[in-house]
């Protein structure tokens, strides 16, 4: 009767601990890289069909005034990844070749900065990181000694979509794993696709966190003849490349959720895609209409991203969410999802989105939202947005009434101006100095895309 007491009460235990497990949500981030806004159906593509990002947003919700934290991949994705804006810690340019005066040993996310996979190890998850890192080459800034428990991917900001080279530098380093030998390269949006779906497979009966972090659409401009076709009869050579390239990026998003579909995981897994950045237009061909500019710079263009989260059966389905959000809202909305409580000694910078979702919480998000990188920085408080560069007067928008950013209204509003100069002039003074620096000539590069006439309007489908 005894021993009969004791497995009762085993296997009681038991189901308590697969239920405590499986009651906690999977996180799942789908991150696109230098995806141009207006490169998807959702926001009006007359040139390509997105029906897999876009059945995120319609089985969820729909950012419209989503922004991230830079206008270039690195600092992005420090912020987004440890919920503070990364200039907080001194970075504020994109890593590149270290710059005489600094020290190698600190290019690369701050090691005493937690990310989004050390504190959900906290509540026993296991997280995995598939594609770019991009966020420090040493050892100590290697995604393994940053929460993550497996990786498998590329240090570097790009790579080759079709090989790699055993000896490769940059584009064509070797992918590395710690749980596997990579396997040879077919396409890489492909294998990318082809591990996050084994990570969820592997490990569908514990909570996860995988950051699928693809590098799609960035350069180098790469497709598959069989996507190429689907967009012959578009007459701009590179943009019919990129079309291309989005597309695959929407099939293998299909891919991952069809998983989560068949394990059965989709009610307790929050799916969020987004990209790192706006599209840089000059490069890879992308168009982020309605918004001027593009990536490097704090123009809508820049810095206001597609961004979509759904959580069947937690977060409403189809709803458009007008209010300004910001990337780095994941990390306290993933962690207060959890029971990890947030306080006011994790300074974190964003905020715990499902209440405001959930109609729990009325009002906006943000009050306001800073931007700082290399030469110029930026404010957004309510509908106006001041974005302060070296050489010239201050340009102030107000985007509830200008969203393509074509009147600068400094002049007819100096007082507004001056309140938003002080204020980001305040949060400047206050801030760390840069921990590494890009190249020189990249200032004036980036002043100057500021010159530049973009495109606000859909490209026809030809």
């Amino acid at each position: 009767m005894t021993k009969l007491f004791i497995y009762i009460g085993l296997v009681f235990c038991l189901d308590v601990s697969v239920f405590a497990q499986s009651s906690k949500p999977n996180f799942i981030v789908i991150l696109a890289d230098d995806l141009g806004y207006a490169d998807l159906s959702l926001n009006g593509s007359k040139q390509i069909q997105t029906p897999n990002i876009d059945a995120i947003a319609k089985g969820g919700v729909n950012f419209t005034q989503a922004y991230v934290s830079a206008p270039v991949c690195s600092p992005s994705r420090a912020g987004l990844l440890t919920g503070k804006n990364q200039v907080s810690f001194g970075y504020d340019n994109n890593l590149a070749i270290n710059q005489k005066g600094f020290d190698p040993e600190y290019a690369g996310l701050p090691i005493e900065q937690k990310t989004i996979a050390d504190r959900l190890k906290e509540a026993g998850y296991v997280s995995g990181i598939i594609g770019k890192w991009h966020l420090g080459s040493n050892p100590q800034f290697h995604p393994i000694n940053r929460g993550f428990d497996e990786f498998w991917g590329y240090l570097a900001g790009g790579h080759h979509y079709f090989k790699s080279e055993k000896e490769g530098q940059g584009y064509l380093a070797p992918l590395e794993s710690n749980y596997k030998t990579p396997q040879e390269i077919t396409y890489l949006t492909d294998d990318k696709g082809d591990e996050c779906i084994n990570f969820i497979k592997r490990h569908k009966d514990r909570p996860f966190f995988l950051y699928a972090s693809f590098n799609a659409p960035h350069a180098p401009m790469h497709a598959t003849e069989e996507d190429l076709a689907l967009f012959s009869h578009i007459s701009d050579k590179d943009r019919r490349i990129y079309l291309a390239m989005v597309h695959r990026l929407d099939i293998n998003v299909g891919r991952i959720v069809q998983t989560l579909k068949e394990e059965g995981l989709m009610e307790n897994t929050m799916i969020v895609f987004l990209s790192d950045n706006g599209g840089p237009v000059d490069q890879n061909h992308s168009n982020n209409a309605p918004f001027n500019g593009q990536k490097g710079i704090l123009l809508e263009g820049g810095i206001r991203v597609p961004m979509m989260i759904q959580w069947d059966g937690t977060l409403p389905q189809g709803v458009t969410y007008t209010p300004a959000v910001s990337a780095l809202d994941l990390m306290p909305t993933f962690l207060e999802s959890v029971g990890i409580k947030v306080v006011e000694q994790d300074s974190l910078d964003g905020v715990n989105l499902i209440p405001f979702l959930n109609g729990e919480k009325q009002g906006n998000p943000h009050q306001t939202l800073k931007w700082k990188f290399t030469v110029s920085a930026g404010i957004l408080e309510e509908n106006w947005k001041l974005i302060r560069i070296p050489d010239r007067l201050p340009l102030l928008f107000d985007i509830s009434k200008d969203i393509s950013e074509q009147h600068n209204l400094f002049f007819q509003y100096p007082e507004i101006a001056e309140r938003l100069l002080r204020k980001l002039g305040d949060w400047d003074l206050a801030l760390p100095h840069p921990l590494f620096l890009e190249g020189a000539d990249w200032k004036a590069k980036q002043r100057d895309l500021y010159d530049k006439i973009y495109l606000i309007s859909q490209p026809e489908n030809k």
